[in-house]
């Protein structure tokens, strides 16, 4: 029987989620409010694009340049359906999610074919021969857009997508602000190296990157100087306004078969969140194993890992108690005693949603990484997810470690890390050998996976704010300085070998 504590946690978290502020909910509730807003801000798009024609101009030249006339065309996000328009396809469709738009297009544009979508699933059996993504930063899971449009492709379809440069957020949202552009809602601001990691990820191949207008706005003889030379000058090119990324949609790569996986859930005093993770894990390859790890809980929460285990004999849930020192002494516990061939940290706290798990399983399972490291930096945060001091930091310590080993990371803290069992016990024995100890566990893991030479990848997932039991990360400056000598560590060994 639950304690009134245990109770009151648990009943916090499922309250959460049911008023869309937790888990899947809110994603779901996210994606209501941009379509109320598209839905309300439809019929003032006209009035942007005609007082912007130079920039918009600028765009039709580039999507003629890449499209040609008298193709199947489909656009994916129809905020602007003259996209489709300019490139003249003998068959043009449009799908969106918001009403507004679908129905803003059909009165403008009569001789294409607009549709309302939800998934963005296309009609089976359609496929085009160019599919333009115009509004991939107002996914809310961009990686579930990708693999939907799959089907809608032949081998030869070229797959664009269209986004703005995120060096320009600041002025972007400046001119939102002042009304001088069209206001959008909360967006992903993905840069290309995010894109192209995502693409890939979604069994896409990137082949070309076209950046485009420096200065968006026509002024005598400076617009031409900017757009027509500047802006083609290497490394100023970077600094342009509109990125389009042109891929192709590579043979996917399928696992040789499944895979049991072990769910290693590291927790102190997260009496609440043990019900919902136990519900919200997903079962993945041929076996899933989900491994608690008390680390000296005060709260009860090993006596409802205990009363979950009876409630679900169908799931495989063990329980370990942890030595009471760190997460990551703790994580080592799981690892050690977990039989999956595939092993996942997924911390108690639940603001990585476990239903993106199923992700990271695709991933390693079909060879595209070797260590799959979360990233809560690609995507909007829920609410006060993150403190700004944490995400600085964590931000320049990504740097760091990047070059450090030669691969690009961009969340070192995200506790969400998967990795093959067989690779364990050479990571194991190189714990300690960075310097100090590591109290998360985290660094262990990466430098590790370098020092192995193993393919590690970013998985952009969706962090939210944590609505039961307490952060553990806590003593920043104290933190930093562990960071800090575990990076001198890492540099003599992978730089000064």
């Amino acid at each position: 029987m639950l304690s009134p504590v245990a109770s009151a946690e648990t009943r916090a978290v499922a309250d959460a989620m049911a008023a869309g502020q937790f888990g899947p909910s809110a994603l779901t509730r996210r994606a209501e409010e941009v379509r109320r807003h598209y839905d309300q801000a439809s019929a003032a798009r006209g009035g942007y694009i005609g007082e912007n024609p130079y920039y918009y101009e600028q765009i039709y030249r580039l999507l003629r340049f890449i499209i040609p006339p008298g193709k199947r065309v489909l656009q994916v996000g129809c905020l602007t359906p003259d996209f489709l328009d300019v490139v003249q396809p003998n068959y043009g469709v449009g799908i969106d999610f918001s009403p507004g738009h679908i129905e803003e297009a059909r009165q403008r544009l009569p001789h294409l074919h607009f549709r309302l979508h939800d998934n963005y699933a296309v009609g089976q059996g359609e496929v085009f021969d160019y599919v333009l993504v115009t509004d991939i930063n107002d996914q809310v899971d961009p990686i579930a857009t990708l693999r939907a449009l799959r089907p809608a492709m032949h081998d030869d379809t070229r797959l664009i997508i269209d986004n703005y440069n995120h060096l320009w957020e600041p002025v972007i949202r400046l001119t939102e602000h002042f009304g001088l552009k069209f206001p959008r809602p909360l967006q992903n601001w993905l840069s290309i190296g995010d894109l192209s990691n995502i693409m890939s990820l979604c069994d896409y191949d990137p082949l070309q990157v076209h950046r485009t207008v420096l200065l968006p706005k026509k002024i005598p003889l400076l617009s031409t100087l900017a757009n027509s030379f500047l802006a083609r000058l290497p490394g100023i090119q970077r600094l342009n306004l509109t990125n389009m990324v042109v891929a192709r949609p590579a043979p996917p790569r399928a696992p040789e078969r499944d895979y049991s996986v072990s769910i290693v859930v590291p927790c102190r005093d997260e009496v609440g969140n043990v019900e919902a993770a136990v519900a919200r894990i997903p079962d993945l390859g041929s076996h899933t194993e989900i491994i608690f790890c008390d680390d000296k809980s005060t709260d009860g929460t090993a006596d409802e890992v205990r009363r979950v285990q009876a409630l679900h004999p169908e799931r495989d849930i063990k329980l370990y108690e942890g030595p009471g020192i760190n997460k990551a002494s703790n994580v080592r516990t799981g690892f050690d005693r977990a039989e999956g061939d595939i092993l996942m940290i997924l911390d108690a706290d639940l603001t990585t949603m476990p239903e993106e798990l199923h992700y990271f399983y695709d991933v390693i399972a079909s060879g595209k990484a070797e260590f799959v490291n979360g990233s809560r930096f690609i995507f909007p945060m829920e609410g006060a997810a993150m403190q700004p001091l944490n995400s600085v930091g964590n931000r320049f310590f990504s740097g760091l470690i990047s070059l450090l080993i030669g691969q690009r990371v961009s969340d070192t803290l995200c506790g969400t890390k998967v990795l093959w069992r067989r690779h364990w016990p050479a990571i194991r024995a190189l714990v300690g050998t960075w310097g100090t100890d590591d109290r998360w566990g985290d660094y262990d893991l990466l430098f590790g996976a370098a020092k192995l030479h193993l393919r590690i990848v970013d998985l952009p997932v969706h962090y939210q704010e944590r609505v039961s039991g307490k952060t553990k990360m806590t003593g920043r400056f104290r933190n930093g300085l562990v960071m800090l000598r575990m990076c001198w560590a890492a540099f003599v060994k992978f730089k000064l070998y």
